[in-house]
């Protein structure tokens, strides 16, 4: 989780949402991202969707079964199908997203009749990562 914070850090300076995230297989950090659908011009560049890519690709493949992913904000809608087509066994994030979190904030998908699932986890580090959240919408008012 220390690492998706230290990415998180890179979003807000780029003047993205300070998110982060990396995956991790067989104890190594196999993909890393963060938020860049600003600078990217792609609403689907959010820092899970980033990890995962890097993380297919390294792995040369599109599944990422027995996988972590560790994310400083709740999971939205959009990035859960990630995880759950790319077979990510487990999530573990910090922050819940009151507005779009689909962890069990609004929804819970990851409760869901759906054909994958994935064990998940939230609240670690939970005040560092939603201190970094805090801070960048107060300097954006």
């Amino acid at each position: 989780m220390r690492r998706a914070i230290a990415l998180a850090r890179r979003a807000g300076a780029a003047g993205e949402v300070p998110v982060g995230a990396v995956v991790v297989a067989d104890g190594a950090i196999v993909g890393e991202g963060w938020n860049r659908p600003i600078t990217s011009a792609d609403a689907t560049s959010h820092a899970e969707t980033e990890a995962i890519r890097a993380a297919c690709r390294a792995a040369g493949n599109y599944r990422l079964t027995g996988a972590t992913l560790y994310v400083t904000l709740e999971p939205c809608m959009m990035c859960t199908g990630a995880i759950f087509h790319a077979r990510i066994g487990r999530v573990v994030f910090g922050a819940q997203d009151p507005k779009t979190g689909v962890a069990g904030s609004v929804l819970n998908l990851f409760d869901s009749p759906l054909n994958h699932h994935a064990a998940v986890e939230g609240g670690v580090l939970a005040e560092e990562c939603g201190a970094l959240l805090k801070t960048f919408f107060a300097a954006r008012r």
